[in-house]
């Protein structure tokens, strides 16, 4: 097989990729381990910054988002009996957009599907070749034979363990990493949310998130310990600690139902640099992590995938310039996401080895956050997320 990009990896990165290529002209295959059933089965993050709203507008798959979505104006802060709004559509002109990234996926995979574009799923023993020089090659194996896909490029939307970084020689790439002592348990269920808006706790037992996908689906998150396993959660104990966690007029609003999905995830920062080897470039998960405190993550994939659809769509008009700098511009954003959620993480969680000096600096920033219009302007700005520079 012979195309111009070859992207790996089926997730919304890979699949909006795809998508921005599609509408650029721009000739590519998708390549991912997994079934399309698995890809579409994970429960992920659910605010769209409109960054990516614009983008998703851009591949011409946003019509269902524009329908179904639940555009949001503010975030609520609870924190030592009192509740702050931070008024993001009058502190910064934009909003937010709560619009689940299965949707995402199933949106991207139906305008793949009915445009006739080819995805590969189940590619085993997937390995990458020659991106260092003229003539970089995907290889696997489908259906029991063993395949090969030439390139122009290779796209790593692969994620944290995929294969595109892993392939990197390790002198070539440096990593930056923080792990957090203590997970996030989720849970989702089919019962209306407590409040239109997200609220983010930081409360004496620790952080709680009540977030929510639709008026009918609701996703709620409380901090736990690392050693703690799901199984030690039954939905009861979950509802009750979530209960004590909410600000009262809110807990009482609360309608509890057996959880769909039950889940406890780590929280790590990570940044990879550069994203850019020879015709590999990484986008997404491949490249960075950031805890999910201000629900960048799959935001910062959006972002990378649509600096670098630009930048290949400049490349197959005659200029280089926006794949030679895609790492450094990429970068550039990301830190700063990075930063901010590395700065809402340590403001709204427990840190127990910071002590009672630790909890009073938080409720001090707290404070100082809720009586400072500038403060409140700098957290909505990095909340809706930094503009897309293309230069």
């Amino acid at each position: 097989m012979r195309t111009q990009v070859a992207i790996i990896g089926a997730g919304p990165a890979g699949l909006l990729l795809g998508a921005l290529l599609y509408r650029a002209g721009i000739e590519h295959v998708v390549i991912e381990q997994r079934s399309a059933d698995y890809v579409l089965g994970r429960i992920r993050a659910g605010v769209l910054e409109q960054v990516m709203v614009d983008l998703l507008d851009e591949a011409g798959v946003s019509e269902r988002l524009h329908a179904e979505g639940l555009p949001h104006d503010g975030v609520g802060l609870c924190f030592g009996g009192r509740r702050q709004r931070i008024d993001l559509h009058a502190l910064t002109g934009k909003r937010v957009t709560v619009y689940g990234q299965t949707e995402v996926t199933r949106d991207l995979m139906e305008h793949r599907q009915a445009a006739g574009l080819k995805t590969v799923y189940e590619a085993e023993n997937v390995e990458i070749e020659g991106f260092d020089g003229e003539r970089p090659v995907v290889i696997f194996r489908h259906g029991g034979v063993e395949q090969r896909l030439e390139a122009d490029f290779i796209a790593g939307c692969d994620g944290f363990h995929g294969v595109c970084r892993a392939s990197v020689p390790p002198g070539a790439i440096t990593t930056f990493e923080k792990v957090y002592p203590f997970g996030w348990l989720g849970v989702l269920a089919d019962v209306p949310p407590v409040s239109d808006e997200l609220i983010y706790a930081n409360t004496e037992r620790g952080f709680m998130l009540a977030s929510m996908r639709s008026k009918t689906r609701s996703r709620y998150y409380v901090q736990c310990g690392l050693d703690e396993k799901v199984e030690q959660w039954s939905d009861a104990a979950f509802w009750d600690e979530l209960r004590r966690r909410l600000p009262a007029e809110d807990a009482e609003r609360l309608v509890t139902s057996p959880a769909i999905e039950k889940s406890i995830a780590p929280l790590r920062s990570f940044v990879a640099e550069p994203m850019r080897f020879g015709r590999l470039f990484l986008a997404g998960d491949a490249a960075h992590i950031v805890p999910p405190t201000g629900a960048k993550g799959l935001n910062l994939a959006a972002a990378d995938v649509g600096r670098l659809a630009r930048g290949l769509a400049e490349h197959y008009a005659g200029s280089s310039e926006g794949l030679d700098r895609y790492s450094e511009r990429a970068l550039a954003r990301i830190w700063k996401a990075e930063r901010f959620s590395w700065w809402f993480t340590s403001l709204m969680h427990r840190f127990p080895e910071n002590g009672a000096f630790g909890a009073k600096m938080q409720l001090a920033e707290l404070e100082y956050l809720s009586g400072s219009l500038a403060a409140q302007t700098a957290m909505a700005e990095n909340y809706v997320g930094l503009p897309l520079a293309y230069s």
